[in-house]
């Protein structure tokens, strides 16, 4: 994760905590097939109020949008998010938010690998990668593609 400015060094241990959790559970899941921060923590410009912005691209969205308390999120055997805070549909991807117990919140954009695609990329998709885009887990290399094609 890049430096950042303005956010106080126990806040930054929090983010990085959390990123090294979803990384490594991310690693034992067979239907990840990547997941890409994005935002003003991945381009260097997160404040104290940001929210940490993922994308987790699966083979199988379903489970990870059935419900509230879906196992994967929960504190045991998931990631402790928390609560949730909202759902809302953008295009190919769906925002999960939640709330983890300090406060900070996760916005996760869920969806399948098309979301990747490089023939022709989604307006929308190359403006979150173009905005800033760090690679977290992605043993397919399809976000190094998407990466790759939506830098300037």
């Amino acid at each position: 994760m890049p430096d950042q400015t303005g956010v106080p060094p126990e806040r930054l241990r929090e983010v990085q905590g959390f990123l090294d959790r979803l990384t490594k559970w991310a690693a034992t899941r067979e239907d990840i097939v990547g997941l890409l921060l994005v935002g003003s923590y991945a381009r260097g410009a997160a404040r104290v109020d940001s929210d940490v912005d993922v994308v987790l691209l699966t083979t199988d969205p379903a489970p990870y949008l059935a419900d509230a308390a879906a196992p994967w999120a929960g504190r045991a055997g998931g990631l402790g998010l928390g609560d949730l805070v909202r759902t809302r549909a953008w295009g190919p991807v769906t925002e999960r938010r939640y709330t983890l117990a300090p406060g900070l919140e996760v916005e996760f954009g869920i969806g399948g690998p098309r979301w990747a695609r490089t023939d022709p990329v989604d307006p929308g998709t190359r403006r979150v990668v173009a905005d800033g885009a760090l690679t977290l887990y992605d043993p397919s290399r399809i976000l190094a593609g998407l990466v790759r094609h939506c830098r300037p």
